[in-house]
């Protein structure tokens, strides 16, 4: 209840800040972001399956934030979009993430 009540004060709080971001910094955060939802449904599919752990969650959630930047600056480095890859990469493990958590809630 705690993490839900933070989550809802954070994006309140961005919301009527508005913060803006470096357009050099977009796609570092926007892969940052990307991976965050990929670790959320992850741990919200761990949740249903009983085998949730808030120490994995939390390096899962830090780990895969920064990977994703990390092959960003890569691809940066060698001239080469890398995005396209994180994105694929991320938005296929965010979809099997959400079949699972659908079978889990609705059955099947």
């Amino acid at each position: 209840m705690v993490a839900l009540l933070s989550l809802l004060a954070g994006a309140i709080v961005a919301l009527l800040w508005g913060p803006t971001i470096p357009q050099t910094l977009t796609p570092y955060v926007a892969m940052a972001v990307v991976a965050a939802i990929d670790s959320a449904f992850g741990g919200a599919r761990s949740y249903l399956e009983r085998t949730f752990n808030d120490r994995i969650f939390v390096l899962a959630f830090v780990s895969n934030a920064l990977v994703a930047a990390f092959l960003v600056w890569v691809g940066d480095q060698l001239g080469v979009d890398l995005t396209v890859a994180v994105v694929v990469v991320f938005g296929i493990r965010i979809f099997q993430n959400l079949a699972a958590i659908r079978r889990r809630v609705f059955g099947g």
